[in-house]
């Protein structure tokens, strides 16, 4: 390392691998340890502090999804609970199956249960028979979702819904 003086300022100037300091050698060493850069701890709080952020954000996106699926179930239920209804009140009679909706027009196509991903999982409530003919057809009177198993963030069962 070569040490030469300033013309500018008249104090020595050491340079060596292309870095220029200024001053005697003690002030050298004190400006190594305050080198810009950071520390493995404050490396750590930063990655610690991020990661809970992400999983609090990762949680409540997660629940967001969860909540869209209800919404659209309680659509779904409510528009084909709708249909039932309909279907009552034109023919006098329940529907035999939710296909038979389909079919003559009370809904375009069977709905997705949107928490089973199924359209085939539709859980069915017979209605009650009738008094004065036993022997007619009993219909459908409700329609659940087929997730038995599941509960909601309310912590209701998808399978307990009503109207």
């Amino acid at each position: 390392m070569r040490i030469f003086r300033s013309r500018l300022t008249g104090g020595a100037v050491r340079a060596g691998w292309g870095v220029r300091r200024r001053g005697s050698m003690r002030q050298s060493r004190v400006w190594r340890a305050c080198a810009p850069g950071f520390t493995l701890i404050e490396l750590l709080v930063v990655l610690s502090v991020i990661m809970i952020l992400t999983s609090i954000a990762l949680f409540q996106y997660r629940n967001a999804q969860l909540g869209a699926k209800e919404a659209v179930l309680k659509s779904n239920l409510f528009h084909m609970r709708d249909a039932i209804d309909q279907y009552y009140a034109d023919k006098g009679t329940y529907p035999d199956s939710i296909d038979s909706l389909v079919s003559e027009n009370y809904l375009r196509r069977v709905p997705l249960d949107p928490i089973t991903n199924s359209t085939s999982t539709w859980v069915t409530v017979p209605a009650d028979p009738d008094p004065n003919n036993p022997s007619a057809s009993v219909g459908i009177y409700d329609v659940k979702s087929g997730a038995s198993d599941r509960t909601a963030l309310d912590g209701s069962r998808y399978s307990d819904w009503q109207p």
